[in-house]
């Protein structure tokens, strides 16, 4: 099957990129999510990181307003129902993404293929709950999506070697590689990085270490680019929270139990870059430790 157009659920930080990455590579983009200011946002920024690429010659102006015009906007599930292939990046909730499969299904011609960006959520458990769970499965890109080159496609207990195979194509056409994974808890990429990030947060509860020591001690003992604690500010310490206890309730092992501290800190809200505080302090000119 020929995928030609594509809907993105959701506008967020992986959506937007989605979007971005999908109308460079020549697809038809529908974006959607429940609030027009987030869609608007989404569409400056796909603009403004295209005009980055284009500064650096990696793709030409022509290049860029083509991609732009390959993207449109909607408020509207349904609308969704005429593409191929659907992507969904909303929020890290289970709830949240049964519920929008279940309001998208009804709309959809039968050779739509769905896919969800989830990082940790069980693909054969989100595509029973659709009427197409052999054309279902997870296609989780990693962020930031134009830079990462990594996308990890995982196979439900049901999806089809077919529908593997259109998606595996979608990814080669992007430049990314793909890693197949099977359908456990965190995949492959989280599984093994998440609880690094939860034990370097066990390392500052402990007084081990404090926040720059922990991450220098990462980064230049280990060759690290980002600090454990500095990515978990990047990725948003309720993302990581949600993931370790996905991990924990999937696997039932207590080696998976999130650190009291990065559960404190999601209950206060320091959530990472997103809100500003997280354990680095983003309100000022540079980042500054939290403890």
């Amino acid at each position: 099957m020929e995928i030609k157009r594509i809907g993105v659920i959701g506008a967020g930080q992986m959506g937007n990129g989605i979007a971005h990455v999908m109308a460079l590579a020549g697809y038809e983009v529908l974006l959607t999510d429940i609030s027009e200011d987030a869609l608007s946002a989404a569409v400056s920024l796909v603009s403004k990181n295209l005009d980055r690429q284009v500064s650096k010659d990696r793709i030409s102006a022509d290049e860029k307003q083509a991609a732009m015009d390959r993207i449109s906007t909607t408020l509207k599930l349904p609308d969704l129902g005429g593409t191929d292939l659907v992507i969904e990046a909303a929020t890290e909730r289970e709830t949240v993404k049964q519920a929008i499969f279940e309001d998208l299904v009804p709309h959809l011609q039968p050779h739509t293929i769905l896919t969800s960006n989830t990082s940790s959520i069980s693909i054969t458990r989100l595509a029973s709950r659709t009427d197409r769970p052999e054309k279902f499965m997870g296609f989780h890109f990693m962020n930031p999506v134009p830079v990462m080159q990594l996308v990890e496609l995982i196979r439900g207990i049901a999806t089809d070697e077919p529908t593997y195979k259109a998606c595996l194509a979608v990814v080669e056409s992007l430049g990314k590689s793909a890693a197949s994974a099977e359908d456990f808890p965190a995949f492959i990429v989280n599984r093994i990085l998440i609880p690094m990030i939860n034990e370097a947060v066990y390392t500052l509860y402990e007084g081990v270490g404090s926040v720059k020591s922990i991450d220098t001690s990462m980064k230049l003992g280990a060759n690290h680019p980002m600090g454990p604690l500095e990515l978990a500010d990047f990725i948003g310490l309720d993302t990581c929270l949600a993931i370790m206890n996905v991990l924990h309730d999937g696997l039932a092992d207590t080696k998976y139990r999130p650190c009291p501290l990065l559960v404190k800190y999601v209950e206060a809200g320091w959530l990472g870059r997103k809100t500003q505080r997280g354990f680095y302090d983003y309100r000022g000119e540079t980042p500054v430790p939290t403890r």
